[in-house]
């Protein structure tokens, strides 16, 4: 008898630093909690995939903004590692899958060697919400 294991579906709309950290977070503690993880990224959370994109200064979101230069002195004081560097961690660490949104790759005009390494595959919507319901937690940030 095979033992379901729980899975953690987060849908990544956002492209901005703040919204991009706690998906890094949480799928890094569920990987550490032994709970499986799928990580769909669509509209602005996949562009911040771009290899182009990728750890060119904190993008904070416009409800936050002013407080972006203060937060980015904080995280280099601590020495907070870059949520794409935290999200790598999680992969090496359990089963954590990331998918590019099948709608936004078209619309966007992306190749597969536009975007990171980090993105397992290119998926429809069907595709991740037949996954996603099986998930004991399902996330929009």
């Amino acid at each position: 008898m095979s033992v379901k294991r729980e899975r953690l579906s987060i849908i990544a709309f956002s492209g901005t630093d703040d919204k991009l950290y706690p998906v890094a977070i949480l799928a890094s503690g569920a990987a550490a909690l032994g709970i499986d993880v799928e990580i769909f990224l669509t509209f602005w959370g996949l562009n911040a995939f771009r290899k182009d994109t990728l750890k060119t200064g904190m993008k904070i979101s416009k409800d936050f903004e002013e407080a972006a230069p203060m937060v980015s002195k904080i995280f280099r004081e601590k020495n907070v590692p870059h949520w794409y560097d935290m999200l790598k961690q999680a992969k090496e660490l359990g089963n954590v899958k990331v998918y590019a949104c099948a709608m936004t790759y078209d619309l966007f005009n992306m190749k597969r060697e536009d975007l990171s390494e980090i993105i397992d595959g290119v998926v429809g919507v069907g595709d991740f919400l037949e996954k996603a319901k099986e998930s004991s937690i399902t996330l929009f940030i």
